[in-house]
């Protein structure tokens, strides 16, 4: 599911294309969203601008969410955007 595929740089769609071909940066498990994870999320937001996160079965087994309002909800608060969700694996943008 394609959520948000405009940007304005294409150095930035580059480091995007790079993120979605390679391999996850941060996994999201059985604790959750907490704010140590959503820290982590942030730095590496700042670092680098892309980040792919992967949802663990073990959380998926106790929330039971739907990924694309977990996506939407760490997105909100890391002041990020949704920019692509696949299976269990979304990809979360801030451009500079």
């Amino acid at each position: 599911m394609w959520v948000d595929k405009k940007t304005s740089n294409k150095d930035f769609e580059e480091k995007i294309k790079e993120r979605v071909a390679g391999k996850v940066d941060v996994q999201l498990g059985k604790k959750g969203v907490t704010e140590a994870f959503i820290r982590e999320v942030k730095n590496r937001l700042e670092k680098q601008g892309v980040v792919k996160i992967r949802v663990l079965k073990s959380l998926r087994r106790t929330l039971g969410i739907e990924i694309g309002k977990l996506a939407e909800e760490i997105a909100e608060k890391t002041q990020s955007k949704v920019y692509e969700i696949r299976g269990f694996t979304f990809i979360l943008i801030k451009e500079k």
